[in-house]
């Protein structure tokens, strides 16, 4: 057996998580102060009280969601839960996995989320990108349906997110992709619609942003993996720092896949797998892609249990 820890990314946070597990575990409340701390932003409160709006700030989500996944992953060790053979997290939740397998320190990697989400959001003014989860289409009727959209608006867009078979998110311009909206439904799509984001994540629009996030990568310390973690430029398993930095700095222009990461981690031996973090988006992505792996979240009191009883 091999057991896997899996992290989400933006998108499962929500006011009043980990509300009910903070009561009986004060590590949560206590990591979330020290990343405040070091940000000199008051976290905790808007994990409890919001505004949701505050909270689903790029800037903000980000160091949010790597504490979460910190704090939950603490409570496991105090628990006497079995530490993970690998690691992997899809987009911001690559960050998680890289200081579960050792590579970042938890402070290092908050304080580089934050300057992520930053940048990401500034590059493209608001309103100008967007993105779209598509579902019931192949990827590659997808990718094709993308380049039609971008050859007739002569805009980007392109598939950003390769979530699980049939569910792909696109991004790109505002017109581009909901131009990519209408031809995925001529196609058959069973659903394609336009998602309530703030920036057209992961695709070439965010290139000047992971330009300039280079000189905060370069600027902070970075050691070998302890765990083999599987990144999501390209599903592999990374071995060296180097390699490791620079796919967390294409990571941003580049698209996540997602089902492959979770094929490369199978394939390597993972049978079993802790969702890491608050929600249950990526368990619910697994049973798509391998209903033979099992697992869950670790998220409340009653999922910590039942995944420490193994």
């Amino acid at each position: 057996m091999s057991l896997g820890f899996i992290f989400p990314g933006q998108g499962s946070q929500e006011v009043g998580m980990l509300a009910e597990l903070s009561l009986q575990h004060p590590v949560i409340e206590a990591c979330f102060n020290r990343s405040g701390e070091l940000l000199d932003l008051p976290l905790w409160k808007l994990v409890c009280q919001g505004p949701a709006e505050e909270l689903n700030r790029t800037a903000i989500t980000q160091p949010v969601l790597v504490t979460a996944s910190a704090a939950l992953l603490e409570i496991w060790r105090e628990q006497g839960g079995a530490m993970p053979d690998m690691v992997a997290g899809h987009s911001l939740g690559e960050y998680s996995a890289l200081v579960t397998a050792g590579v970042l320190s938890f402070a290092d990697a908050v304080r580089l989320v934050n300057v992520r989400g930053r940048l990401m959001q500034e590059v493209v003014p608001e309103g100008e990108g967007t993105m779209a989860a598509v579902l019931g289409l192949e990827d590659d009727q997808v990718e094709l349906c993308c380049a039609e959209a971008a050859a007739e608006t002569r805009g980007v867009v392109s598939a950003a997110n390769y979530n699980s078979p049939g569910q792909v998110v696109i991004a790109g311009a505002t017109e581009s992709v909901l131009k990519a909206i209408e031809i995925c439904q001529a196609r058959g799509a069973r659903r394609a619609v336009q998602l309530a984001v703030s920036a057209p994540f992961h695709c070439e629009l965010m290139r000047p942003a992971a330009e300039r996030f280079r000189s905060y990568v370069d600027k902070t310390e970075f050691h070998e993996p302890q765990i083999p973690v599987v990144q999501n430029t390209d599903a592999c398993i990374s071995r060296n720092v180097p390699e490791i930095q620079q796919k967390l700095i294409d990571q941003i222009a580049q698209p996540v896949r997602w089902t492959d990461c979770v094929k490369t981690m199978i394939k390597t031996g993972m049978t079993d797998y802790v969702e890491c973090g608050p929600g249950k988006v990526l368990s619910g992505l697994m049973r798509r892609i391998d209903r033979s792996v099992s697992g869950g979240g670790i998220d409340t009191a009653a999922s910590l249990a039942k995944a420490l009883e193994g």
